[in-house]
């Protein structure tokens, strides 16, 4: 089971307070745990609101609105992509985490091929599995 695994923003975030050198050491030593007993995939912190966009669609056409975003409780400051065998399991990685006093993490398990039932068909499957070793061809 892979588990998206999102660090919500807070004022700090926003504003681009950097993590203090304890704090980078606690979670590099958190990730590398993980590393190790072979759940993350991958992970990373993120710029703030002020220096992205969203893209919104109506009518089928696209407009750009800039950052930064007013609700910071509904923003991303990081995320984690896990590989666990269970979403208890992702849970128990979660409550681990160091972050400080006032963070929260969100997590949501991603679709897998099995959840789409007869509408993931061969010719789909064979598809996205092309897709997938392509792009990964092209990460460093």
């Amino acid at each position: 089971m892979r588990v998206m695994v999102f660090m919500k923003a807070n004022a700090d975030s926003e504003q681009g307070v950097m993590p203090t050198e304890e704090e980078l050491t606690s979670m590099m030593a958190y990730n590398e745990e993980l590393v190790k007993a072979g759940v993350m995939l991958d992970g990373d912190g993120l710029q703030p609101s002020s220096k992205g966009a969203r893209v919104r669609f109506s009518g089928g056409k696209p407009s750009v609105v800039d950052g930064p975003f007013t609700e910071t409780k509904e923003l991303v400051a990081g995320y984690w992509l896990w590989q666990v065998k269970s979403f208890d399991e992702a849970l128990e990685w979660a409550k681990r985490c160091p972050g400080g006093d006032d963070f929260e993490l969100e997590l949501r398990p991603l679709f897998e091929p099995a959840d789409f039932g007869e509408a993931y068909t061969p010719e789909i499957q064979a598809q996205e599995e092309r897709l997938r070793a392509q792009s990964a061809g092209r990460q460093p």
